[in-house]
């Protein structure tokens, strides 16, 4: 089944963000479930950092939540705000 997470990050988190970028990217690498795309989500500046947006790949939906639980950004209190949800690919013009 496919995953969405949207996580939306707390006021000001650029730096505590910048400073947990290299653990988060080694925890996604190691990952046990597939993430099919995932990135940053940007202020309407196009550049600043807000938030993450990741597509998994995985048996359940609560095996995303363990993965999403665990990931440096979510330890440190990076994201405000996680939403995960099923969701059903039914358009992909890769």
């Amino acid at each position: 089944m496919h995953v969405i997470v949207h996580a939306l990050d707390r006021a000001n988190a650029v730096g505590d963000r910048l400073a947990h970028y290299d653990a988060h990217k080694a925890y996604l690498a190691d990952a046990p479930v597939k993430i099919v795309i995932s990135g940053p989500l940007l202020a309407e500046d196009g550049e600043t950092m807000i938030g993450s947006l990741f597509l998994f790949e995985a048996e359940t939906k609560e095996e995303v939540e363990r993965f999403n639980a665990a990931d440096p950004f979510a330890k440190a209190g990076i994201w405000e705000r996680v939403e995960i949800h099923p969701f059903l690919k039914r358009m992909d013009n890769r």
